[in-house]
């Protein structure tokens, strides 16, 4: 059976190169050929022979998932579906800015947090990804975008990655970090550390791991500010309720020095818009000290679903009692609704694509 090169990392390639009787200094090479140039094709590997060739042909691939369909917003938000080799299939996301975006990965094949307000949610868990598979996600929008080799942070549109697409990071940890640790290698695809954020629901026992292992930023996914709401919209709020996460970015915060966790805020009209919402989110930054800033997001329907957006005037009220208390609080701008490629859009259903 042949090896699948992508997925696999540094210790694991040198591994590899010995297992064919290969000089060590071989394995940088074809981490750069595979990662940093994005090369698929053993026979463009002009540093190698033409008997090497051959070898690598014999005994690994490099294969990237098939692409079942894509789309492009009419605000340039671009979005694939993803099919892998035993045809489970995900969704990944492209998020433009002027002069940079974001690549939102999935780490699972549906989800198994339940949250009521996320068309992911409504596609039970099938299965965890693989380091490979959540690694290939990114190098397909390269490839999409023309971005090899690794270009530098100033030049490179596909700029940052973050870890919210579909799935719980956290619920698939080692791949997860893998995939970061591959991703963020400065011999290869180097994606700075600091460009990467992992969203969670707050799994609890994982969360400052978060800092200690990965080394990446932090975005907890709270979208309530007690635990009443929360545990309605959010059923994973019974097991690890507020105080628990917030006990747990302490934790992050205390491993990763003082970097600042982000706070994605779904804003629900009628749910958790209300200004004592707001008061109550303040409190309890306050009481557990959390350098912290906020995510407004306004609501993206999808179809079936039992929300309402909040109105602009409420929002915009919201984050003006949090700024007023010193939390920066911005309100996001909504991308890719047109293709359901916005936050909690996302199921690797062909006809949602």
């Amino acid at each position: 059976m042949k090896t699948e090169l992508i997925g696999l990392d540094k210790e694991e390639f040198a591994s590899f190169i010995e297992s064919l009787g290969e000089k060590p200094f071989r394995a940088k090479q074809l981490w750069q050929w595979v990662y940093n140039r994005g090369e698929t094709d053993f026979d463009k590997m002009s540093s190698f022979s033409l008997a090497l060739r051959e070898k690598l042909k014999e005994n690994c691939t490099i294969t990237r998932p098939k692409i079942v369909a894509e789309q492009l917003s009419s605000d340039k938000t671009r979005k694939w579906l993803l099919e892998f080799s035993d045809g489970q299939r995900i969704e990944t996301v492209y998020i433009p800015e002027e002069d940079r975006g974001a690549v939102c990965i999935s780490t699972q094949v549906g989800c198994a947090v339940g949250c009521t307000f996320c068309h992911t949610g409504s596609q039970k868990i099938t299965r965890n990804l693989t380091a490979g598979e959540i690694v290939s996600q990114f190098m397909v929008a390269r490839d999409a975008y023309g971005e090899w080799p690794s270009p530098t942070d100033e030049t490179r549109y596909l700029s940052n990655i973050v870890v919210m697409g579909m799935g719980e990071p956290l619920h698939n940890m080692e791949n997860t970090f893998k995939a970061l640790k591959i991703l963020s290698d400065g011999d290869g695809i180097a994606i700075s550390k600091r460009r990467i954020t992992l969203s969670t629901s707050g799994i609890v026992p994982h969360i400052a791991e978060v800092g200690s292992k990965a080394g990446v930023k932090l975005a907890i996914s709270l979208h309530a500010s007690n635990n009443e709401i929360r545990s309605r919209i959010m059923p994973i709020n019974k097991k690890y309720p507020i105080e628990e996460i917030l006990k747990a970015c302490q934790d992050y915060q205390n491993v990763s020095g003082t970097r600042m966790i982000t706070f994605e805020y779904l804003m629900l009209d009628g749910i958790n818009d209300d200004l004592s919402c707001a008061d109550e989110l303040i409190s309890l930054m306050k009481k557990f000290k959390i350098d912290a800033k906020f995510n407004l997001i306004p609501f993206n329907p999808w179809p079936g679903c039992p929300y309402r957006p909040s109105v602009k005037k409420q929002v915009l009220a919201f984050a003006e009692r949090l700024n007023k208390a010193g939390y920066a609080a911005p309100v996001r701008v909504a991308r890719g609704q047109d293709i359901l490629a916005a936050c909690g859009q996302l199921k690797s259903k062909k006809n949602n694509c």
